[in-house]
């Protein structure tokens, strides 16, 4: 089995899955008392915040790239990096280490390809719905990609930061993301992918009206899988 290097911490709420999530994938996979080699290197969140709401990329780049470099020195055979916005810098970590980086928008790109899904709404933060970094990995692969109204950005992107990552799940908020989604719905979208990896934990798929795509559940099955390949 190889090792799994998971940079996380953005937030932590969401890492949580990530671990539990790959452990049973591997259970499930193998049975017994199985479990996988995991090592986590969890950064401090206010600081990959701050760097985000400056536009201070390259600090960001610098410290997951040397959080990166400390996984790979522990062993680490590829790297998950636990969130969707930070992979705006993922060809940065990329350069600073010589094990592959599982990009989050590829295993998404390979879920959707397989459920015959191609025209697909984006729910994230604001960094993943309007910049491109993210979008144009869909977009390469041949998928249209709709996201919220300028109201609905700043609902979802103050959701995310506000709530989610402080582990407060708050019922209208669920109805305001369902009707975001009705809304993406009507413009024609096929599914809807939970583009943060904290919408999860607020939006299962009882509350939309179309499939989910949840890039947590996604990014953490594709470790386990490539955990268990020869």
């Amino acid at each position: 089995m190889k090792t799994i290097g998971l940079i996380g911490g953005m937030s932590w709420e969401s890492t949580i899955p990530y671990y539990r999530i790959i452990n049973e994938k591997i259970s499930e996979s193998l049975g017994g008392l199985h479990s996988a080699r995991i090592i986590l290197y969890s950064v401090e969140f206010a600081e990959i915040e701050a760097c985000q709401a400056n536009s201070e990329w390259d600090r960001s780049a610098e410290i997951l790239g040397n959080a990166a470099v400390k996984l790979e020195s522990a062993g680490a055979d590829f790297i998950v990096i636990c969130t969707n916005t930070m992979h705006k810098v993922a060809p940065q970590i990329q350069a600073k280490i010589s094990v592959p980086v599982v990009h989050i928008a590829d295993a998404t790109a390979d879920r959707l390809e397989t459920a015959g899904i191609r025209k697909v709404a984006l729910l994230g933060t604001r960094y993943t719905m309007t910049q491109d970094f993210y979008k144009s990995r869909l977009i390469d692969r041949g998928f249209e990609v709709l996201i919220p109204d300028a109201a609905g950005v700043e609902t979802v992107n103050s959701v995310i930061y506000k709530e989610l990552c402080l582990g407060i799940i708050k019922e209208e908020s669920r109805i305001r993301f369902s009707q975001i989604i009705a809304g993406l719905k009507e413009q024609g979208a096929e599914a809807v992918i939970l583009g943060c990896t904290e919408i999860g934990l607020l939006v299962q798929q009882e509350n939309s009206v179309l499939p989910v795509f949840d890039t947590t559940e996604i990014h953490a099955v594709r470790a386990a899988e490539l955990a268990l390949q020869d």
